[in-house]
């Protein structure tokens, strides 16, 4: 397997770092903290280059909330300059490990997204007559740090990258509290083996799909599982052999112990595609695709929070078209015409 060296001068260099603060303000450049930054922009900019460059960087104290989602979840927020270096270190080290990713794996990957999954989903959902929907156990919090950077050293030498890549793990702040024993452990070992990353992080979303990218390849290579689809921890095989996918499972418990993960015991399925599944806010029955209640729900709040956020000047017009068009862009994938017209009709902007 070919690893890679000499990456650090690319990742410090000041365009690439330049690069990385466009990338960083994307939909958020009317924040404070992202205006004070860039009042001295070209200031900050190389300070960071010179901490880089002299390894006396240190990341910031994370900002941490609640999500409460279709359940509860600690988000960590770093602080903005953290994210631009996050930028900066993905901008070169992505393309080496996106390579290595399966075609069928599709959170946080450019040119994939949820919508190729959901259609990829709902192709393989009807042409097969069983499917195996499995989500794993607390992901994010689970992702063990010695496991993740042994994964990570299998494509990087670069030695100045992993104490870059080393620092911004091992700042990661502590996330919720996650007991699991595997075969060999003791009393001690799951509070003395670090885990979890922040779901917030950029770095974090690719290191996630590092994580399972091995995992990846064991069900389409060794298992020969034909039809599969990922999206960061939820999973999906497809099959017309109802025995074949209850063995399956088994191999995939097996295979994710050698990574401390746990596959949710009820999230965890197998069932008959005939009678609809869930998958990306959307539900696929062999005839329709509709929209989960749940998240039509979370969509009208967030449009609230949108305009909200217009009215108080925190973002422009151009902030307002491109979320709009995004959700419509998903919305798209279901039969969705009558609700589309609904919700965009009555919806207004106006400034407070």
């Amino acid at each position: 397997m070919k690893r890679y060296g000499n990456l650090y001068p690319q990742i410090i260099d000041f365009d690439n770092i330049y690069l990385a603060a466009k990338k960083a303000q994307k939909g958020k450049r009317f924040q404070h903290n992202v205006l004070q930054f860039n009042y001295n922009l070209e200031t900050e900019l190389l300070k960071i280059q010179q901490e880089l460059k002299d390894q006396t960087y240190q990341p910031g104290t994370y900002r941490t909330f609640h999500l409460r989602d279709i359940k509860t979840r600690l988000i960590s927020a770093a602080p903005y300059r953290d994210r631009v270096v996050h930028h900066a270190l993905c901008n070169i080290i992505v393309p080496i490990f996106e390579r290595t990713f399966i075609s069928d794996t599709y959170a946080n990957r450019e040119g994939y997204g949820t919508h190729k999954a959901l259609r990829r989903f709902t192709d393989f959902a009807r042409s097969s007559r069983y499917l195996l929907q499995c989500d794993i156990k607390k992901y994010f919090p689970s992702i063990d740090h010695q496991i993740l950077k042994q994964l990570i050293r299998r494509k990087i030498k670069c030695q100045d990258t992993l104490w870059l890549i080393d620092k911004i793990i091992d700042n990661s702040n502590e996330q919720e509290t996650i007991i699991h024993y595997f075969p060999g452990d003791d009393l001690l070992t799951p509070i003395q083996r670090r885990h979890g990353l922040p779901i917030g992080n950029l770095t974090s979303q690719w290191m996630a799909n590092i994580y399972l990218s091995g995992f990846d390849h064991f069900i389409k290579e060794q298992l020969k599982v034909t039809k599969y689809v990922r999206y960061v921890d939820d999973f999906v095989l497809f099959s017309d052999d109802h025995l074949f996918l209850q063995e399956t499972r088994i191999n995939l418990e097996n295979y994710l112990v050698k990574l401390r993960l746990k596959i949710h015991p009820i999230k965890s399925q197998l069932f008959e595609t005939k009678y609809g599944a869930s998958f990306l806010g959307f539900r696929i029955f062999p005839d329709n695709i509709k929209v989960r209640n749940q998240n039509l729900t979370r969509a009208r709040k967030r449009l609230k929070q949108l305009q909200k956020n217009y009215a108080q000047g925190n973002i422009d017009v151009q902030d307002i078209k491109q979320s709009l068009n995004s959700w419509e862009a998903h919305l798209k994938h279901g039969d969705t015409w009558q609700l589309r017209q609904q919700i965009f009709k009555s919806l207004v902007f106006t400034r407070g």
